[in-house]
């Protein structure tokens, strides 16, 4: 299913980025309210969620879960906003890992 501007339900009405493939799975937040998306928004709404997973739909390809779970960890949060990132809450799993040495 796509939104009413042709985008995944994953995607956030501000980010501007086009999906990137079909949408192949879905992430739910820490009180399981989901979303499907194609594996770049879906990275994008995970990394920007607190407690979120992520299952791939019956019909993804193999290692689509674990695509996006490995893109997210990356991404800050809410990473199509503009601004200084200094605080751990608007850093990636990723930095928050070296700045402390994890």
């Amino acid at each position: 299913m796509v939104s009413v501007d042709g985008r995944c339900l994953a995607a956030h009405p501000d980010d501007p980025t086009s999906c990137v493939g079909s949408v192949v799975v879905t992430v739910l937040d820490a009180g399981n309210a989901g979303a499907d998306g194609c594996e770049h928004h879906a990275a994008r709404l995970l990394a920007s969620l607190d407690g979120g997973r992520v299952y791939a739909l019956p019909d993804a390809p193999s290692g689509a879960a674990i695509r996006t779970f490995t893109a997210a960890d990356g991404i800050r949060p809410f990473c199509w906003l503009d601004g200084p990132r200094t605080e751990p809450s608007q850093l990636s799993h990723a930095e928050n890992r070296a700045r402390h040495g994890r």
